[in-house]
């Protein structure tokens, strides 16, 4: 019966951990992936349909809830969603102010369309690990993860349109030889260490990117697991440990599209400065 339960509770894990992915198939042609190892075949033209379809729904809500704030709003007493959106708004805009020491005035919608949209994605996390899951498998679909942040496929890409926007204005703002003299002759302005400096520069700069994309996916896939184990404790302890963990984690939540924001909005200001 323990053997039972180990097999069962393996296969509980692994199955809230895999995402709905279709792709190129190499045997079968266009199919859906019913296990890892054939997601792990399709390769690199494989698609998590649960992580695409979430992430686009919550940046539609993101831009409902702003257009119909925006329609809404009035100079007068301030309804409750024209009050919560002028709030994120003036967060944002004192976020940026702080920390852009530039001239750009795409950096402040891009922090606002970043956190909320992230914020967005992180909150789904709330909702219990057992909800969709069930509620697609009675509709036919074998997997279903909601929360797009915990697929690093997710956090990644967002990161890797970030160092797209750094390396676009760093040879835009400086040019094409400002960038390379700053990623040749920094730290140390000496001809003869331009190999040394080159390899410190290359990897603070790939690092970026990588921090990003990988702190925002680890603190959210950590949560998502401490959520599947609570699942699989007995009743009285779900409703012991799980409420706690939620309200908890909605700090958790917050934060990373806080840091990832803010971190964003920190490399676009350097690239912006001329040294």
């Amino acid at each position: 019966m323990a053997a039972g339960n180990e097999v069962s509770s393996t296969y509980y894990i692994q199955h809230h951990l895999q995402n709905l992915t279709f792709g190129n198939h190499p045997e079968n042609g266009w199919s859906l992936a019913h296990s890892a190892e054939e997601a792990r075949e399709m390769g690199f033209w494989a698609i998590h349909l649960d992580t695409m379809g979430w992430s686009i729904a919550m940046g539609l809500l993101f831009i409902w809830v702003f257009r119909k704030a925006g329609k809404m709003a009035t100079t007068g007493v301030p309804g409750g969603l024209q009050n919560a959106v002028e709030m994120v708004v003036e967060f944002i805009e004192n976020l940026t102010r702080a920390t852009f020491h530039g001239k750009n005035p795409m950096i402040a919608p891009l922090a606002l369309t970043l956190f909320v949209w992230i914020l967005l994605m992180n909150t789904l996390k709330i909702i219990p690990v057992d909800y969709f899951p069930v509620l697609f498998a009675k509709l036919g679909v074998d997997y279903m993860k909601i929360v797009p942040t915990t697929d690093p496929n997710a956090t990644l890409g967002m990161a890797l349109g970030v160092f797209g926007l750094i390396i676009y204005y760093s040879i835009k703002v400086k040019g094409i030889g400002g960038f390379a003299r700053e990623l040749s002759l920094t730290p140390f302005n000496h001809w003869a260490l331009i190999p040394f400096n080159l390899v410190l520069e290359i990897i603070g700069l790939l690092v970026k990117p990588l921090g990003l994309g990988l702190r925002l996916f680890g603190n959210m896939f950590a949560g998502e697991v401490i959520f599947i184990l609570i699942a699989l404790l007995p009743f009285w302890a779900i409703w012991l440990l799980d409420v706690p963990w939620a309200i908890f984690h909605i700090l958790v939540v917050t934060l990373q599209a806080f840091i990832f924001t803010t971190l964003s909005v920190v490399y676009l200001s350097a690239a912006h400065e001329h040294h």
